[in-house]
Order: structure tokens, then sequence, then C-alpha cells
């Protein structure tokens, strides 16, 4: 896909999150919407995988540490075909397949997310996989700004600098928001890209809405070798829908029949 059907897709994908979670009455549309170009570019440019396959030995690997976000996972999974896009209608429902957390049930999903702060430990552990493998596949770890506060992912963040982990990629969904409020007043994360350079990364910071410096920023990371890298990613949480952009509110509040309505109207193609 060139960059204006990336956007276009990630415009689609934005639709059927509103849509998942009105129909639910229940979810994360913030973090899910701020979220959407990075999975997109990862989903239909950037990954190595086979929908076909799931367990391909050599895919790329994609974890999602921040999980109550995975509406806008579940969206690019059904999109590639990894299932059929009528799940989407139960989200959140008893016994169906896609519930309010990631679960490895569902076709595409390798480890179960939820209680924050594990994926990058996850993450690090596959990249090693790969290298007493020799393997070349990489791996993806999507965190949240809110998330990065639990100290486990520094643990990760150092054990990935010793062992020269250039395999692994780190993605900081930083919209500014957590459950409780704004991350600065909450708990102050910066200056975060000093922090992941004194651990020992590669840091690269962009504007996380721009398909085009989300896409070089995925191959610079692929260039660097001997040490992890992160992209920072500067989001808005509920992104390009008016009444939830930088809205505490929506990080876990399911928009209504109301709201939905507008939302699509403003996430429409006309």
């Amino acid at each position: 896909m060139e960059i204006k059907q990336l956007e276009k897709k990630a415009k689609h994908m934005r639709r059927e999150v509103i849509k998942m979670l009105t129909k639910a009455r229940s979810g994360h549309p913030g973090g899910s919407l701020s979220a959407a170009d990075i999975l997109t570019c990862l989903f239909f440019k950037v990954l190595r995988h086979n929908p076909d396959d799931p367990k391909w030995p050599d895919r790329d690997r994609f974890h999602m540490s921040k999980g109550h976000c995975c509406p806008i996972w579940y969206v690019a999974l059904a999109e590639c075909g990894y299932f059929d896009r009528v799940h989407l209608d139960s989200l959140r429902n008893f016994g169906a397949l896609l519930q309010g957390h990631p679960d490895v049930k569902v076709p595409g999903i390798d480890v179960a997310s939820g209680s924050l702060g594990q994926g990058l430990s996850i993450s690090l552990g596959m990249s090693l996989a790969a290298k007493v493998d020799k393997k070349d596949y990489r791996v993806y770890c999507l965190m949240g700004d809110g998330e990065i506060q639990e100290g486990n992912i520094w643990e990760a963040a150092m054990a990935a600098a010793h062992f020269k982990a250039d395999n692994i990629c780190a993605i900081l969904d930083q919209n500014g928001f957590q459950i409780d409020g704004c991350i600065k007043e909450v708990m102050n994360i910066e200056p975060i890209g000093d922090k992941w350079k004194a651990f020992g990364w590669n840091v690269i910071e962009i504007d996380g809405h721009d398909i085009k410096q989300i896409l070089n920023a995925f191959e610079q990371a692929k260039k660097i070798k001997g040490k992890p890298s992160i992209i920072i990613a500067h989001t808005v949480k509920g992104k390009d829908v008016s009444f939830m952009e930088n809205v505490v509110n929506f990080h876990g509040i399911a928009p209504t029949k109301e709201e939905e309505a507008i939302a699509l109207k403003e996430l429409s193609d006309e």
C-alpha cells in the first residue's frame, strides 16, 4: 500500500473501532484511535506475516502491551484476514472470540496482555529466542505512555540494551493521557527520550499520525545494529473524533449511539 491508501485504511479502521465499541457499549476508544496509524503501517506495510498461517515460524512478531486498546488490533487482524469480520460485531460478548483484552485463542495473537508493564519483557524474550534460533524475524511492541510508569518496563529496557537486542523495536504511543488523567499530572515521564537513550536504546521521535514519518522510522530502526530501538510516537488521544480528542473520559468509555453518528460522520470519506 502507498501512503494515501494507508491513510484511507487508517480512517476506515477508526470507523470500525467506533462501531464495535458502540455496539459493545464498552471498551477503550481513546488509545485505540491514537494507535490507528501505527497499526495500519505495521500490518499493511511493515510486518512480515501470513494470515493463512498465523504461526508461521519466520513471521515478525507484534505484541500490544497496552492490551486494553485491542479493538484497533482486532480490526487490523480482521482486515488482513486472520478471522471473519463478523466477529467484530460481538466484541466483549460472553463467550465471543474477541474479548476486552487480547487472548491467544484469537488468530494472530501470540500472547495475552492486559496487565500493564509486562509487554516489553515478553517481546524481549521473543527477540532473544530469534537470536538463539538464528532467525531473522523482528519483534514489535506497542506500549502506552501511562504504562511505562511501571518498573518492569525499565528492567526490560535495561536487559534489551545489555543483550544488544537489535531485532526488537518498541513503539511508545505517547498520547499524553492515562485513565486517571494527564500523564504529566499523574506521574510525569519526561524527558522520556533522554531516559531511553540513557538505557542504551536508539531513539526515534516522530508524529505518530504522519504515515510517511511512521514508515521511515520503522526503516531506520531496521538499520540499527547492536542496540534496540524505540519509536516515540507523539499522538492524540481519540484522534480524528473531535469530541474525543484529548478527553480523558474517553480512555475507557464507549460512545453512545448519538456520539457514534457524529464520529462516523467526522470519519467519513466524503
